[in-house]
């Protein structure tokens, strides 16, 4: 078995954005050579995530709208700590942390709409997301 690792950084330019990062995660595995596997794609950070969905925007201004109603931005406990993310902290749990994908024949085995996304919701700054290839 083999392990390819790839970090790559993302810099959103609006504090909430979503970003689709499959061509990165391809080019990961194209780089490991590996050809039968996993890949693990997760933020390295708690108030963004990775998740997969389709590619269109009104779907992603959809997610930030709902993300918005269930976690609105505005008075929380952790901002006694000095803090103004409490519900960037929030997105990121109801939006998930990492997702594993197989891959076959060299390719992300995948349904005919899905990608994979960043979502940063507490942005500006640069972020780190963690490729990890495994197989053979």
């Amino acid at each position: 078995m083999k392990a390819h690792i790839k970090k790559i950084v993302i810099h959103t330019k609006k504090r909430k954005e979503i970003v689709n990062i499959t061509q990165r995660v391809r080019e990961a595995i194209d780089k490991s050579g590996i050809k039968e596997g996993i890949v693990l794609v997760n933020s390295m950070h708690i108030t963004s995530s990775v998740f997969i969905n389709d590619e269109e925007d009104g779907l992603k201004r959809d997610f930030m709208e709902w993300l918005e109603r269930l976690a609105p931005e505005g008075d929380y406990e952790h901002h006694a700590a000095g803090e103004d993310n409490a519900d960037a902290h929030l997105k990121r749990t109801l939006m998930g942390r990492e997702v594993v994908i197989a891959i076959t024949e060299g390719k992300l085995d995948f349904g005919p709409w899905e990608q994979i996304f960043y979502g940063e919701f507490d942005g500006q700054r640069d972020k780190r997301v963690l490729i990890k290839v495994i197989g053979e």
